[in-house]
């Protein structure tokens, strides 16, 4: 096996679990012959997944992973292999995936590892997924399905690994020395662990930094809808969902239009509401938001911290949005609060690199001056309630196209 004759420590791997797959599978994925995107096979293997989680009755209690079933089913992946054959019809070439990808899942977001390996499969790869040390029941689940489907699909088992190891850069370097692209996620911590391992002259690299992302609430679009409760449930699914630890999960809320005060009362007292039924607080949560609050106010002129009800939500009012805001971000639902005139004066945040998602209440051509302007920041504007959708298009990264590679003919 490859993979042993690199790996400086035979005994390295013993010290990975899997959840998928196993030793010997692993050690000979580099034989596994790459497939052509948006393979029948995949496909329907991927359709049978989100069958057993339809199901199964336990994932009815987590939204994340119903989202995830119906993004796998036939239907929806139909439309993006459509999309891919359109584009690639007139052009005669052929594509194939680039032979083994090693992903990396982040720790704090329980169903990334499997949009990655979605992903990673309908693209042609062999896939090894390091996937979260953290005992969440969405991994269970995900992995309880993929597990039983793929007792009917012998050939995908090899295209399908999945593993969990805690830190060891022993294990990198060999993972990472088997690999043909490197997919990282987790933030600039782990980029810069991964970094420490060397991947070969030809591989690649995918790496998805640290991110913020805002929201953006016309006032008067919102004044108009009957359905306020609808629009509060929407940034309550971007936001307290994921105790606002993923990238996508607004941080600041700008409010446009005429009507913001009246706007940002009702806003305020919905969210509430929602929030004291649904979310679970922890008193260090509420230590933790008050503490960036001020010390936001301390560093930042004209600063207003403000609270509804209690600690369930902080919002921190300011005169002028900057980068330096997003040095006092904290999670379970503190936010910045910027009521904006003119659109160009979200410039200065969104010329940010780390500036990922927009979810806009409203008209989002209103945004099209400030996305045109030059900004390095801003790679996608989605409605209210959709900043987690998952696409094949993601941190400004066409994932079909980075994941595979052309033969021209």
């Amino acid at each position: 096996m490859i993979l042993m004759q690199q790996s400086s420590d035979k005994n390295v791997l013993d010290k990975i679990t899997y959840l998928t797959g196993d030793f010997n599978t692993l050690g000979n994925i580099e034989a596994t012959p790459a497939r052509t995107p948006f393979d029948e096979t995949v496909i329907e293997f991927l359709n049978d997944v989100s069958r057993e989680l339809m199901r199964n009755p336990r994932s009815q209690e987590y939204s994340d992973v119903i989202t995830f079933a119906f993004w796998i089913r036939r239907g929806f992946v139909m439309r993006m292999k459509e999309e891919f054959e359109n584009q690639e019809r007139k052009n005669g070439r052929i594509r194939l995936g680039r032979g083994v990808a090693f992903h990396i899942a982040p720790s704090n977001v329980p169903v990334n590892f499997a949009y990655s390996l979605a992903a990673g499969l309908l693209t042609g790869n062999a896939n090894i997924v390091r996937i979260p040390s953290r005992d969440f029941a969405e991994v269970e689940i995900i992995c309880l399905a993929l597990r039983e489907v793929l007792e009917r699909y012998e050939e995908l088992k090899r295209y399908c690994i999945l593993i969990r190891y805690e830190r060891d850069k022993d294990i990198n370097d060999a993972l990472s020395y088997l690999c043909d692209t490197r997919i990282v996620w987790g933030g600039d911590g782990t980029i810069k662990e991964l970094r420490r391992s060397q991947l070969p002259p030809r591989s690649t690299e995918i790496t998805f930094a640290d991110r913020f992302s805002l929201a953006v609430i016309d006032s008067d679009a919102y004044a108009e809808t009957e359905n306020k409760s609808r629009v509060a449930e929407d940034f309550y699914n971007d936001t307290y969902f994921s105790d606002q630890n993923a990238c996508t999960s607004p941080r600041v809320v700008v409010w446009m239009g005429n009507k913001k005060e009246e706007a940002k009362r009702i806003f305020w007292k919905e969210l509430y509401e929602l929030v004291r039924k649904k979310y679970v607080f922890q008193d260090i949560q509420g230590i933790h938001k008050l503490a960036s609050a001020y010390l936001a106010a301390v560093r930042e002129l004209g600063v207003r911290v403000g609270r509804y009800g209690d600690n369930r939500i902080v919002r921190i009012k300011v005169l002028k949005l900057t980068k330096e805001l997003m040095e006092w971000k904290n999670n379970g639902g503190c936010f910045f609060e910027y009521d904006c005139d003119d659109v160009m004066e979200l410039r200065p945040l969104c010329d940010d690199k780390r500036c990922q998602t927009i979810g806009m209440y409203g008209n989002k051509e209103e945004l099209t001056p400030l996305l045109l302007s030059g900004i390095k920041g801003v790679d996608r504007v989605v409605p209210m309630g959709k900043t987690m959708d998952f696409g094949m298009v993601w941190d400004g990264y066409d994932l079909v196209g980075q994941l595979t590679r052309v033969i021209v003919r």
